[in-house]
């Protein structure tokens, strides 16, 4: 009886007792991994007995619900909310302002609501109960609501390696705006570029945009320095960041992020310094501003990094007394400090802003929404208390990883994060689509289902997560940043989990590499799903020279992850794939990007790189050092990027296709 206690406990809580991996084999959720993921949301299953006493208690808190906790209604439209018995009830918003109120005997009658989330209050006898309403729209903005056209095409770079006489080695903001005038001006709709969410400034040694401290803070190492606000006039603030950029090393092919570090750190705290001094009072008042409209979180996370600087970055190793933000939120932080990370991602902000305010492009940026963040960095210090305990987020073996991953990121419990009503999810999408025209939920999956991997040993399996409500959240803040959202939906998926999406209006997302049919053959470009974003490769996968040339299985035979037999015929397979996308005669870039233009899809996306020919991926999954991962600078500056013959090539393929909303010679 005790055993099968642990099964309705784990799957009272989410636990899903088996999955499917590629090949269709069924893996069973272990006892030991049950145990594992209850103890990661704070449920004690430790023997029979504690599963069988924590069980008793969930059913007991459910059996005592008037309302459910949470209840997802469609904006527009009224609806009726179930109750166990009469009561009284009141809604109000987030600002605390009472919007109805009534009493129900069956169901608690809402009126139509506006987009936006709402908090119902149930009162019946001496027992009051909260209840968390997400209003959400029916469907996420499309390209037809935004811009009144169904098709567009867009370039993804990488923004690390943009190169440009004025930048110090690294890409920044500025030359982001930069890139997006350039193909704005060819007709491009949109330039996607890697995840900037904050990596930590303490941090030395994580290159990866995948693996940021906090998603809802930006990178400050974008920053421009000669773009500061309040000191673009200031003679001494251009000499430092002249000498800066004159000790840049304008040969080197890759970047050293720790030599960046040491020369971008001391400038940015310079130009903090004479900001403080000689900085206007319209600048002065924007940062207070500022300030005041980051509230708790801002202060928090500025808290965190100041801690940081003294006791390093993996607060897990902090002191006792400060591993707790509610207790290091009262500590002798200095304020001077403090205050110095809250005015770098004021800058960082500024400067992002200045480019979706540049209006280069019909949606401006495309932004990528990492799966999640690093468990010893900000964001993990900050949401404790939703934060799943001795679990890292990872994936099951799947055709982009044969062997399974464990990524050493952040999970967080679902129950848990219920009752900080998904602050943290909020806000992470807030901050990522404020400046956004598009955003790309990286592995979407992790709204229906996370798959945990036990840092006990025990095998990893899959938390539920709640569906309904992460869907409606996101379709809240999109509405209300005016967001186009893709979702990264590769890999393996639930059956209709595609559809679910896409009925909330979600672009689904296709990489030509991986599209094939059942045979084995490349799809026809003609049955590509029309309501999603197509590319034909991503950071993770060879480019599309790469590709032709067989840069990754050259890389796989290197490592030793194949032998030279094995390696044979990987290029023989290649060789065919190549033949049956380029036709012979034909530049691979030419036909692969026909292929695009002329597809049925929504957006089309073309990688820089693949524009520049370049061979090398931005990143080989499963090595660290090996490969030059996230490091690669681009050949050509951006001065001299809108010569390329290749670029305009491309334009006027898009062009002649339909998808260029402007173009040089003012054509629609």
């Amino acid at each position: 009886m005790s055993g099968t206690r642990l099964h309705e406990l784990a799957q009272l809580c989410g636990v899903l007792p088996a999955f499917h991996d590629l090949d269709g084999n069924e893996h069973r959720t272990s006892d030991d991994t049950k145990r594992a993921m209850l103890r990661a949301m704070r449920i004690d299953a430790e023997t029979d007995s504690d599963a069988e006493h924590s069980l008793d208690l969930l059913r007991s808190e459910q059996d005592a619900r008037i309302v459910p906790p949470e209840y997802v209604v469609t904006a527009g439209h009224g609806a009726l909310i179930p109750v166990r018995q009469s009561c009284d009830w009141s809604l109000c918003d987030e600002s605390g302002r009472k919007i109805a109120e009534g009493f129900a005997e069956h169901h608690v009658d809402l009126p139509a609501l506006e987009v936006a989330v709402y908090h119902l209050t149930v009162a019946a006898g001496d027992r009051t109960q909260d209840a968390f309403v997400p209003a959400a729209p029916e469907r996420t903005p499309s390209l037809a609501s935004i811009l009144g056209t169904e098709r567009i095409w867009g370039v993804t770079a990488a923004f690390y390696g943009l190169t440009s006489g004025r930048n110090l080695g690294l890409g920044d903001y500025s030359d982001v705006a930069t890139l997006a005038g350039t193909l704005g001006e060819r007709g491009a709709g949109f330039l996607g570029i890697n995840p900037i969410h904050d990596w930590g400034w303490s941090t030395t040694d994580i290159a990866s945009p995948y693996s940021p401290s906090h998603r809802g803070f930006l990178n400050t190492l974008h920053i421009a320095a000669d773009g500061i606000p309040g000191l673009e006039d200031h003679e001494r603030a251009r000499e430092l960041v002249g000498l800066v950029r004159d000790a840049a090393d304008r040969d080197a092919r890759a970047i050293d992020y720790q030599k960046y570090r040491a020369r971008l750190q001391p400038l940015l705290r310079d130009l903090f310094a004479l900001f403080t001094q000689d900085a206007d009072e319209g600048a002065r008042s924007q940062f207070r501003d500022f300030v005041a409209a980051g509230g708790d979180d801002l202060q928090l996370f500025a808290v965190y990094e100041t801690l940081a600087v003294t006791h390093g970055e993996n607060w897990q190793l902090w002191p006792e007394r400060i591993k707790d933000p509610k207790t290091a939120s009262q500590s002798n932080a200095d304020p001077q400090e403090t205050d110095f990370h809250k005015w770098l991602q004021w800058i960082a902000n500024v400067q992002l802003e200045r480019i979706s305010s540049a209006h280069a492009m019909p949606l401006g940026l495309y932004l990528d929404l990492a799966v999640g963040a690093r468990r010893d960095g900000a964001e993990a210090w900050m949401g404790q208390d939703s934060l799943a305990q001795g679990v890292s987020l990872g994936a099951p073996p799947d055709h982009l990883s044969p062997e399974g991953q464990n990524w050493q990121l952040a999970a967080f419990a679902p129950s848990l994060s219920a009752k900080a009503h998904h602050h943290n999810l909020r806000s992470v999408l807030r901050q990522t689509m404020r400046s956004a025209g598009v955003i790309r939920i990286d592995h979407v999956l992790g709204l229906n289902r996370s798959f945990w991997i036990p840092d006990d040993g025990s095998p990893g399996a899959y938390i539920q997560q709640p569906f309904e409500t992460l869907l409606a959240l996101v379709g809240i803040e999109a509405h209300q940043a005016g967001c186009i959202v893709v979702g990264e939906d590769l890999g393996l998926v639930p059956d209709g989990f595609r559809d679910a999406l896409g009925a909330r209006g979600f672009y689904s997302y296709s990489v030509l590499q991986y599209e094939r049919e059942a045979d084995g053959s490349f799809r026809d470009p003609a049955h590509l799903r029309p309501d999603s974003l197509a590319c034909f490769a991503t950071h993770d996968t060879p480019t599309l020279y790469g590709y032709c040339a067989g840069r990754d299985i050259d890389w796989w035979q290197r490592l030793g992850w194949v032998d030279a037999e094995g390696a044979a015929h990987l290029r023989e397979d290649r060789r065919s794939a190549v033949a049956a996308l380029v036709p012979e005669g034909v530049e691979p870039g030419t036909a692969i990007h026909a292929r695009l233009a002329h597809a049925p899809v929504a957006m089309a996306s073309v990688q820089l790189d693949d524009i520049l020919k370049e061979e090398e991926a931005q990143n080989l999954p499963g090595t660290i050092d090996e490969h030059s991962n996230w490091r690669r600078i681009y050949v050509a500056p951006l001065e001299t990027l809108g010569t390329v013959p290749e670029l305009n090539d491309t334009a006027a393929l898009m062009h002649a296709a339909g998808r260029a909303n402007t173009y040089p010679d003012g054509d629609d």
